[in-house]
């Protein structure tokens, strides 16, 4: 089987699609209150995981990002770039929206756009990449954060073959006051 033809395709429109829904859900519940607080400074945001859970050629990931503050409605820029421990690259921009459940946790979407180097590890069938992520974190007393990013990488089929990538991710938010 090809690598951008049955079930691996299905796979991945399938991840897409939920985390689609689960984004539909998140500016619904932004629209009732629970978005991003006046008062959240940016932040850098750091992460290590493990790239491509779904697949056979797994490597290390590290990541950081910028989390700039809150700009139209809820949503909010982010920068960032990510390599795995197999010479892989991928830098981005795009939108978040934090929302709120209570004061502790915080439920992250976000959506982005970059290029990304395969180095000597998985191809993703084209340069330019995108990523759809939610990350869950708990939310401390001096505004710092430690969750869990689950994300989305893939060319959305503007390659011959579109792969599709999934990440696990353990992260920590610094507040930039």
């Amino acid at each position: 089987m090809s690598a951008g033809s049955g079930e691996g395709t299905d796979k991945v429109i399938t991840i897409s699609r939920i985390l689609g829904v689960v984004c539909a859900a998140a500016l619904t519940l932004a629209a009732s209150g629970g978005a991003a607080r006046a008062d959240d400074p940016a932040f850098l945001n750091l992460g290590v995981g493990y790239f491509d859970i779904n697949d056979n050629e797994d490597a290390a990931e590290f990541r950081f990002e910028f989390h700039g503050r809150k700009m139209l409605w809820a949503l909010k820029p982010v920068f960032g770039a990510m390599a795995t421990s197999e010479a892989a690259v991928y830098g981005y921009g795009g939108l978040a929206m934090d929302i709120f459940f209570g004061r502790r946790v915080v439920a992250t979407p976000s959506f982005a756009a970059g290029a990304y180097h395969d180095g000597s590890g998985k191809d993703l069938g084209h340069t330019m990449e995108f990523r759809s992520a939610l990350e869950l974190a708990w939310r401390f007393d001096n505004r710092s954060r430690l969750g869990v990013m689950f994300y989305h990488l893939s060319n959305a089929g503007l390659g011959e073959s579109n792969p599709g990538t999934e990440v696990l991710s353990v992260t920590y938010g610094i507040p930039l006051n």
